[in-house]
C-alpha cells in the first residue's frame, strides 16, 4: 500500500532531502509517494520543518504522525492545531556535528588558544602552560541525547564532568545530578559549562547572575542550545565584573543576531551563527524512514514529544 508523505519545509531544502528521503524509503521498504503538494486529507505522514509554511494541521485529518526536522520543538508546541503525534529529531549527523563542536570549542578554551592566535605579534609570551583536563571540571546543563554524547566525549578527553538534568539519569563516567540542589552543586566550581536543555518555562532564564556566580574565577560559557537559556544582561555583567572569562554563544533570543545587539562588540564574546549543529539530510532521512515504518508496523515511534515537558 502506498504511503502519503507530505514534506512540509522550507523550498530550497527540498533539493537537499529529496534523493535521501527516496534512498531511505527504499531501503526500508517503504511504497513511499512523496510530495510537496498534498490534498490534506490524503496525508498519511508529514515531514516538517517549523520555519516552513505549514501552521495549521487541523486539515490533516489522516496524518499518523508530524516527523519534525528540527531537535527543538519549543516553536510548534503550543500549536493547538497539532493535534497529531509529534516526533522530534534525534539523529547520529546532528549528535556528531553538536560532539565536534563542543569539543573543539572547549579546548580551544582549555588550552587559551585564542590567547595565542591573537598574540602573534612578535612578543613571546612564556609562562602560561594550561592544566591538564583533569584538572578542569566541566559541567554539562542537559543530558538528553546530545548532553550525553558531548559530556562522554570530554570524559574520554580526561575532564572530570558533571551533567544536570531535570529528571535523574545515570551514565557511566559522569557525575549526574537533578533537582534544584543537583543544580546549584553541578555549578560551583565549574571552570567550562556547556549549555544543552530544550528550552521550556523551566529553562528560561536558568543562567541568572546568582547561578553565574557559582562558577569557577574566569569560568567560560559554552551555549549551543537555546538563546533563552542565559539572561543576557546577567551575561555581559559577569564578564565585565571579571567573574566569567569568556562566552562563546551559538543560539540566541533573535536569530540572525541584530548587528547592533551588544554580543558583537564584546571582547569576551564569541559569536558563531547557530552552526554548532545541523541537520544531516542523509541521517535524519534514515530516522524519518524508520519512524514511518514504525508506524505502518503499528509499533511505537521514536523520540515522540511530551507536550506536558514541552519536549
Amino acid at each position: 500500500m502506498t504511503v502519503n508523505i507530505l514534506f512540509a519545509a522550507k523550498p530550497d531544502r527540498w533539493a537537499d532531502y529529496e534523493t535521501p528521503l527516496r534512498t531511505a524509503f527504499a531501503r526500508a521498504g517503504i511504497d513511499a509517494d512523496l510530495r510537496t503538494d498534498f490534498a490534506p486529507e490524503e496525508v498519511d505522514y508529514i515531514i516538517y520543518a517549523p520555519n516552513g509554511p505549514l501552521s495549521d494541521f487541523s486539515p490533516y485529518t489522516r496524518c499518523k504522525a508530524v516527523l519534525s526536522l528540527w531537535a527543538g520543538v519549543e516553536g510548534i508546541i503550543t500549536n493547538t492545531t497539532l493535534t497529531q503525534p509529534m516526533a522530534r529529531m534525534v539523529d547520529t549527523g546532528l549528535e556528531r556535528g553538536m560532539v565536534e563542536w563542543v569539543t573543539g570549542h572547549t579546548l580551544r578554551h582549555h588550552l587559551s588558544i585564542d590567547q595565542h592566535i591573537h598574540g602573534q605579534d612578535g612578543i613571546w609570551r612564556p609562562g602560561h602552560v594550561p592544566p591538564l583536563a583533569a584538572d578542569r571540571p566541566v559541567t554539562v546543563l542537559g543530558l538528553g541525547a546530545l548532553g550525553r554524547a558531548c559530556g562522554l566525549a570530554l570524559t574520554s578527553l580526561g575532564f572530570p564532568v558533571t551533567g544536570w538534568s531535570r529528571t535523574q539519569k545515570s551514565i557511566p563516567g559522569i557525575r549526574c545530578l537533578a533537582g534544584d540542589a543537583g543544580l546549584t552543586s553541578a555549578l560551583s566550581g565549574a571552570e567550562i559549562l556547556i549549555l544543552l536543555l530544550p528550552r521550556t518555562p523551566a529553562t528560561d532564564n536558568i543562567m541568572t547572575a546568582e547561578r553565574f556566580a557559582l562558577l569557577g574565577a574566569e569560568a567560560c560559557v559554552l551555549n549551543p542550545g537555546r538563546g533563552a537559556l542565559i539572561d543576557d544582561a546577567a551575561l555581559i555583567a559577569a564578564l565585565d565584573a571579571g567573574q566569567l572569562g569568556h562566552a562563546t554563544l551559538d543560539v540566541f533570543r533573535v536569530e540572525p543576531l541584530p548587528p547592533a545587539h551588544a554580543f558583537w562588540a564584546h571582547p569576551k564574546i564569541t559569536v558563531t551563527p547557530h552552526i554548532a549543529s545541523e541537520t544531516r539530510p542523509d541521517t535524519a532521512s534514515t530516522v524519518i524512514a524508520e519512524n514511518i515504518r514504525r508506524g505502518e508496523a503499528g509499533q511505537p515511534f521514536l523520540h515522540l514529544v511530551n507536550r506536558a515537558q514541552g519536549y
